[in-house]
């Protein structure tokens, strides 16, 4: 009598579980999608005219065309919410972007959300040698 209640815990935690590691991969993937485009940004975006003399500075127009591209590019654009955005200060770049996240087994309880949606940040910045 307690085994098939047992075992339907079991199955119930390990649902939790896998939908709470998918979840958890998605974030670690929003990470690095932000983490690449501020870098690639970094470079990408860079005033030719001012590295000319010797300093580094990042075009904020051409820095958000270049995170638009990226992230249309990347495996992760059906997942994306919203419009990631890329804010330029002094030479760094900061990229924040929201991924979602669907569920696989919690969608079947009823009233229960169908995934949840992650947002990361990451910022790079390049110095002039």
């Amino acid at each position: 009598m307690l085994v098939p209640a047992g075992l339907l815990i079991v199955v119930i935690m390990a649902s939790i579980a896998v939908d709470m590691s998918l979840v958890q991969l998605r974030q670690r993937q929003a990470h690095d999608l932000a983490a690449g485009a501020a870098n690639d940004i970094v470079t990408a975006a860079a005033d030719e005219a001012v590295l000319r003399s010797g300093r580094i500075a990042v075009d904020p127009d051409a820095a958000t065309a270049a995170l638009g591209r990226i992230v249309a590019t990347s495996d992760l654009a059906p997942h994306v919410v919203g419009t990631p955005a890329v804010r330029v200060v002094d030479g760094t770049v900061e990229v924040e972007l929201s991924l979602y996240a669907d569920y696989i087994f919690a969608g079947v309880v009823p009233g229960s959300p169908d995934g949840a949606t992650v947002t990361a940040r990451a910022s790079a910045s390049a110095d002039a040698p």
